[in-house]
């Protein structure tokens, strides 16, 4: 989600000349060299009546100052207001760079998730990994279905590249129910880390991953392919990043195992660009798999 800049104004000083009663001759100054100063008798003009305006009354000029005043009058409410909005969710209105500056202690490993506020890790820890082993990666096949039962996710998966700035698309917006796959980098199921990323939240309602942050440990994740299988995932944890210290070796790193990344905004939502200012990204590695639904 810019302004202008007026200048100082103002007008210059008025002088008004000395009263026809001022120069009297003990006032006048004792010339030192030279010929005496002229003094001149100022001309004093009869007052004059106010050029009537197109009702009878006076010219405008009561009518501009009252505008005037008007104006300032909603000049101090307008930013009275603002400082108020900005007082009472100061976070809403600062800037990435600024919202960065406030990550302080960063955790050394990345959390479980589940329940209590999410943390973002120190860049050089690892990506968090479960309990269970990982199984031998697949061959490459396109991800087709993303399945998360804890979170009531069953969303169909589009293929999405970068953008004319570098960073990775967003899935379509007209659909909420949408996720992303990355497909720069592997396939779901195959080794390396398959990235999909999904809405929060549209301008009218919640979106795909808007319980992202709710999942934990142990979780599962499936991911129906292309080939007739399904890649089944375990959930490691569960990181809050700020989008300006984004972990990029952590969820982009090359791995020997089949990892998976989900990805979607969190936050705090910064209302001067139009975006949240973290991420919430899920780490997950692959545990078992198994045909899709109707394959033998």
């Amino acid at each position: 989600m810019s302004g202008s800049q007026e200048g100082p104004q103002g007008s210059p000083a008025e002088h008004s000349g000395p009263s026809a009663d001022s120069w009297s001759t003990a006032d006048r100054p004792t010339p030192v060299y030279g010929p005496p100063p002229q003094f001149f008798q100022p001309v004093i003009l009869p007052p004059q009546d106010p050029w009537p305006g197109p009702d009878g009354a006076s010219s405008g000029g009561s009518a501009v100052r009252g505008a005037l005043i008007l104006a300032a009058v909603a000049g101090v409410v307008t930013i009275v207001f603002g400082l108020v909005l900005i007082l009472r969710s100061p976070e809403e209105y600062e800037s990435p760079a600024r919202s960065a500056l406030k990550v302080q202690a960063l955790a050394p490993t990345v959390g479980p998730g589940g329940s209590g506020p999410l943390s973002q890790a120190d860049a050089t820890a690892p990506p968090p990994r479960p309990a269970e082993p990982a199984v031998p990666p697949m061959q490459p096949s396109t991800p087709k279905r993303l399945i998360i039962p804890r979170l009531g996710v069953n969303a169909p998966v589009e293929s999405v590249g970068t953008d004319k700035h570098g960073a990775i698309e967003t899935p379509s917006i007209n659909d909420s129910n949408l996720v992303g796959w990355y497909r720069g980098g592997p396939t779901a199921g195959e080794a390396g880390p398959a990235v999909m990323l999904g809405h929060k939240d549209t301008t009218t309602r919640s979106a795909v991953f808007t319980r992202l942050h709710e999942i934990r440990n142990g979780d599962k994740i499936e991911v129906v392919r292309l080939d007739g299988t399904t890649a089944i995932f375990t959930v490691g944890g569960v990181e809050q990043a700020n989008k300006q210290t984004f972990p990029t070796d952590r969820v982009y790193g090359p791995r020997d195992d089949a990892e998976l990344r989900l990805i979607t905004c969190g936050g705090t939502y910064n209302q001067t660009t139009g975006h949240y200012v973290d991420n919430i990204i899920v780490y997950a590695l692959m545990t078992g798999t198994r045909p899709a639904a109707g394959k033998s």
